[in-house]
C-alpha cells in the first residue's frame, strides 16, 4: 500500500493554509449575500410537538391514565379524588382503556364477582403491556394474594399520595403504601377532604363522612380493609360541601360503611353533623343520606324525622336488614332484632309520610332454613320496599361466614329467583300517575334517550332530554309508571331555576385545586399548560427534596467538575 509523503515538514497545521486561499474575514464578508431562506411552520403546533416527551417516555407525568372503580360511592369518592390529583400533576385521564399508558383498578371486596371482575382485568392489563396500580378494598383487605404479587398498591387511607406510587409504578418499580393514617396514635378518617378532585357527574359531590364501622358482621370482607370507625370533624364536612355548592354542584351524597354510626368517635352524632350541613344547602340543591344501619338510628329517630322532613334533605333511606330471621341475624352478629328494623320503619313512615326506605336482603347465609327464608319473604310482602338490593350469599376469604356450614349453592339460587320475583310482583308507582311533582334534574339515563332527576322522596323521574333542564328545578306531571321509575312532562308555564349558586364544572375539570396545591412542587396548573408543564418536569424534579442517592450522586460530580477546573486553571497559567 503506498505511502503518503510530504516534500516540507509542517510546524502547524495552519500552515496548510495557502496565500491564495480565502481568509476567516473574507469569508465572513461573504455572508452578506446569502439570503436564509424562512420556512414556515405552525408555531403553535410546533411548540407542543417539541414540548411534550412522547407518552411512553419514562419522565412522569405526562402519561395518560385509565381509572377504574367497582363498588360503593365511598369507593367512588375515592377514585374520582385520585382522578382530580392524577390530572392536577399533569397526568391525562382518558375513557379509553386501550389509549391508557397506566391503568389504576379500584376494586370493590364486598362480593366474589366484583373481585372477579377487578382479577380479570389485571389479566387482561399485562396481556396489553400496561402499567397497573391496585386501589380499593381488595388489596387492601388481602395485599398478599398470588394474582397481586409485584404489583404496585395504594391504600384506602392513602390516596393522597397516589401521584407518588404512579410516579414510581411508570419508572418500573413496584410501591406499596397501605399504612393507616393518625394523629397523636389516634386514627384518622383518611386523606383530607379538599383535595382535587374529578367528579363523575359535575353536578354530585360524594362526601364520606367517615370511614370503618363499629359492627363485626361475620359476612363482611370491607371491615378487614376498612377497620373500625373514624369519622371526620364537622367543620372539615361542612367546608368540604360550601366548597362543592361554589363549584356548581346542586347534589350531595353523605357517604361510608355506616352512615348513623358518625362521630361516636370523636364525641359528636349524625343528627349534629345534619342540622350543620342544611345551614349551608342552597336553595333548591338536595342533600342525600347514605347507608346507615338500625342500631344506631333507633337513639335518634326523632332528630331524623325532623331532618328527613326538611325541604333540602330527600326523605330517603337507605336501611339495610339482610334477614327477617332473628336466628339468622344472631348469627351475622348484626347486633338488632327484627322488631328494631319494623320500628325504625314504621316510625319513619308515620313521621315523614311518603319517605322512600330502600333495604338490602342476603339469600343463603349460612344455616338459613326454609322457614327463616320465609319469615324474609313475609317481610317483602308486608312493606313491598320500593327499592330493594337482593343479594345471594358469597363466602369471602378470611370471614368467619366461610367457614359456617353452607347452604347448598341450588337453594341459595332458588331463594334469591323466588325473592326477585315477589320484589317484581308490585309496581310502587302506579298511584303517583297524575301527581305534579318538583324534580331535580342531575343526569342522563343508560339508554340517552331522557334525563334523570329525582323527586322528594329520591324516586327516579325520567324528564325529556332538554339541555335547558340538566342541573335545574323542573315541575312535571307523571304520567307513567314502571317497576323503577316514573315519567314525568315538564309543566309548560312553570318556572325552571337552576339551585347551583354558581356555574357547574365542565365534564372532567379538576375541582378543589385550593392555592395550596397550585404552589406545590409538581402541582402545573397554575398558568403554564400542561403540555408546558411536562416539559419542563423533565429537567426539574418534582421533589422540593433529593433522595439521599440523588444526593450522593450530586456531591461526586459537584466533587469531580471542582477537580477539573483547578486542573485546566493551574495548566493555563
Amino acid at each position: 500500500m503506498p505511502s503518503a509523503s510530504c516534500d516540507t515538514l509542517l510546524d502547524d497545521i495552519e500552515d496548510i493554509v495557502s496565500q491564495e486561499d480565502s481568509k476567516p474575514q473574507d469569508r465572513h464578508c461573504a455572508r452578506k449575500h446569502v439570503v436564509p431562506k424562512v420556512r414556515r411552520r405552525n408555531t403553535q403546533k410546533y411548540l407542543q410537538e417539541e414540548n411534550r416527551p412522547p407518552s411512553d417516555s419514562p419522565i412522569p407525568g405526562i402519561q395518560k391514565i385509565w381509572i377504574r372503580t367497582w363498588g360503593c360511592s365511598h369507593n367512588n369518592s375515592d377514585g374520582e379524588y385520585m382522578a382530580g390529583q392524577l390530572a392536577a400533576y399533569g397526568y391525562t385521564i382518558t375513557e379509553n382503556a386501550s389509549d391508557a399508558d397506566l391503568w389504576l383498578l379500584n376494586s370493590c371486596t364486598v362480593k366474589n364477582p366484583a373481585e372477579d371482575h377487578f382479577r380479570n382485568s389485571i389479566k387482561k392489563a399485562h396481556e396489553e403491556k400496561k402499567k397497573i396500580v391496585l386501589a380499593g378494598c381488595v388489596p387492601q383487605a388481602q395485599p398478599r394474594q398470588d394474582y397481586l404479587q409485584g404489583l404496585s398498591i395504594i391504600g384506602v387511607q392513602q390516596i393522597d399520595r397516589v401521584v407518588e406510587v404512579v410516579e414510581e409504578t411508570i419508572k418500573g418499580h413496584s410501591v406499596r403504601l397501605l399504612g393507616q393514617k393518625k394523629d397523636h396514635g389516634k386514627r384518622l378518617a383518611g386523606a383530607r377532604l379538599d383535595l382535587p378532585k374529578i367528579r363523575k357527574n359535575p353536578l354530585i359531590e360524594i362526601i364520606s363522612v367517615n370511614t370503618g364501622c363499629l359492627n363485626a358482621c361475620t359476612y363482611c370482607k370491607t371491615k378487614h380493609a376498612r377497620g373500625n370507625l373514624a369519622s371526620y370533624p364537622i367543620d372539615e364536612l361542612v367546608d368540604r360541601a360550601k366548597q362543592s355548592f361554589q363549584e356548581g354542584v346542586c347534589e350531595i351524597w353523605l357517604t361510608s360503611e355506616d352512615t348513623g354510626a358518625y362521630g361516636r368517635d370523636i364525641g359528636t352524632d349524625l343528627p349534629t353533623l345534619l342540622w350543620r350541613l342544611v345551614e349551608v344547602i342552597p336553595a333548591g340543591a338536595m342533600l342525600r343520606l347514605g347507608m346507615t344501619n338500625p342500631p344506631y338510628i333507633l337513639e335518634h329517630l326523632e332528630e331524623m324525622a325532623k331532618i328527613l322532613n326538611h325541604p333540602r334533605v330527600y326523605a330517603f333511606l337507605h336501611i339495610p336488614v339482610q334477614s327477617a330471621s332473628d336466628p339468622v341475624l344472631m348469627a351475622m352478629k348484626r347486633e338488632y332484632c327484627v322488631a328494631d328494623f319494623k320500628s325504625v320503619v314504621d316510625f319513619l313512615r308515620e313521621k315523614v309520610p311518603g319517605i322512600t326506605i330502600a333495604t338490602d336482603i342476603i339469600c343463603g347465609f349460612p344455616g338459613e332454613t326454609d322457614q327463616d327464608f320465609q319469615e324474609t319473604v313475609k317481610l317483602v310482602e308486608e312493606y313491598k320496599f320500593p327499592s330493594l338490593f337482593i343479594n345471594q350469599f358469597y363466602p369471602r376469604p378470611g370471614t368467619p361466614a366461610a367457614k359456617m356450614e353452607q347452604v347448598p349453592a341450588q337453594v341459595k339460587k332458588q331463594r334469591t329467583k323466588d325473592l326477585s320475583r315477589i320484589f317484581h310482583s308490585y309496581n310502587p308507582y302506579d298511584h303517583k300517575i297524575g301527581e305534579r311533582q318538583q324534580v331535580l334534574v342531575t343526569e342522563e339515563s343508560f339508554d340517552s334517550k331522557f334525563y334523570v332527576a329525582h323527586n322528594r322522596f329520591y324516586e327516579q323521574v325520567l324528564v325529556p332530554k332538554n339541555p335547558a333542564f340538566m342541573g335545574k328545578m323542573v315541575q312535571v306531571d307523571i304520567y307513567e309508571s314502571g317497576k323503577h321509575f316514573m315519567k314525568g312532562q315538564p309543566v309548560s308555564d312553570a318556572e325552571v331555576y337552576a339551585p347551583s349558586i354558581s356555574r357547574p364544572f365542565a365534564k372532567g375539570q379538576v375541582s378543589g385545586l385550593t392555592e395550596e396545591f397550585r404552589k406545590s412542587p409538581g402541582s402545573h396548573l397554575s398558568s403554564t399548560s400542561h403540555t408546558c408543564a411536562a416539559a419542563q418536569r423533565a429537567s426539574v424534579s418534582p421533589r422540593t427534596a433529593l433522595r439521599p442517592d440523588c444526593a450522593l450522586k450530586t456531591s461526586v460530580g459537584l466533587a469531580l467538575f471542582a477537580l477539573l477546573f483547578a486542573l485546566f486553571v493551574k495548566i493555563f497559567n
